[in-house]
């Protein structure tokens, strides 16, 4: 009897869990979004704009000139085999190819030494800058010209905030606690990415484990910088995010399933595209009011708080 009570209240757990990633997966597919706040703000469509250029049309373009057009012309300049009015003796020892291989090997490397890795590294300094200026533009956009506005007072996520803000000293103090908390949130993130990283080398479900790492972390991030802007404490946030984990891995998903099968410059450069989109549908979300809606309806308990985050912050 007991064995059947366990099933039965997993299996509503499941489906309340199943509920909640599908809600937060079409959160991250409101891209509606994006065109409203562009339309509303100027400064923010000019920042949306130069991130596509710098990222997709200089750096994916980049890419796709280097793949389809400068290494097919070298190995079409220099090619494998031994042109017919080469020496035949150089031809047999193989030492015309290696040549060739050798030139082409070197002019691609040139290539990114002197093109691809400086645009790589701008596209990394500057993309971090323009993600949270988007952000900031989508807020004012909304009509929230006071930064520190907070959501709904009947969610659950502004009474913590409230909390919190009361907990917080004022002035200096106020802003060393929030210096602090950055840093911190910066190792926290650092440590759950290399957790991520791992859990790829786990046999038969290592890529199913790094997908969901990966779908929670990205949404982090995209709700990072509503959280930053709105000034909710860490421990808040930690305790909201891992309280609807199910929420976040399906807002994350999206994100994950636009570069999880790409290599890894290709998938940096179709992140950095779609990543200020789903920060601009990240900052637009009513997240709180999406899951009371839907915990309203359940009947028994909820899905519980799931640790995410607690091996990154014992480590941290």
């Amino acid at each position: 009897m007991a064995i059947s009570s366990s099933i039965v209240d997993l299996g509503a757990k499941s489906k309340k869990a199943m509920v909640l990633w599908l809600e937060g997966f079409r959160e991250a597919c409101c891209l509606h979004r994006v065109v409203f706040f562009c339309l509303r703000s100027k400064s923010l469509a000019v920042r949306t704009g130069q991130c596509f250029l710098l990222n997709g049309l200089i750096f994916l373009g980049s890419l796709l000139t280097l793949n389809s057009v400068i290494i097919p012309v070298l190995q079409w300049i220099l090619p494998n085999h031994c042109p017919q009015f080469d020496s035949l003796d150089l031809c047999a020892a193989g030492g015309i190819a290696k040549l060739f291989s050798f030139l082409r090997h070197a002019l691609v490397q040139i290539f990114y030494i002197f093109w691809f890795y400086p645009v790589y590294i701008l596209s990394l300094v500057l993309s971090s800058f323009w993600y949270n200026d988007i952000a900031k533009h989508a807020f004012i956009a909304m009509g929230r010209h006071e930064l520190t506005a907070k959501p709904s007072s009947q969610s659950e996520l502004s009474k913590s905030e409230n909390l919190c803000e009361a907990d917080k000293p004022a002035g200096l103090g106020r802003a060393i606690i929030g210096v602090g908390e950055h840093i911190y949130s910066l190792l926290l993130l650092s440590v759950f990415f290399l957790k991520v990283s791992a859990a790829g080398f786990i046999p038969y479900i290592g890529k199913v484990l790094n997908f969901v790492l990966l779908s929670w972390m990205y949404a982090y991030y995209c709700f990072e910088y509503k959280w930053n802007l709105t000034e909710l404490g860490l421990d808040k946030r930690l305790d909201f995010f891992e309280s609807n984990w199910a929420f976040f891995a399906g807002f994350g998903s999206p994100c994950v399933l636009a570069i999880f099968f790409f290599p890894s410059f290709v998938s940096y450069g179709v992140m950095a595209v779609l990543f200020p989109l789903f920060v601009l549908t990240a900052t637009g979300s009513r997240t709180e009011d999406v899951i009371n809606s839907r915990r309203r309806t359940w009947q028994g308990a909820g899905l519980g708080r799931l640790p995410i985050f607690y091996a990154s912050d014992t480590l941290s």
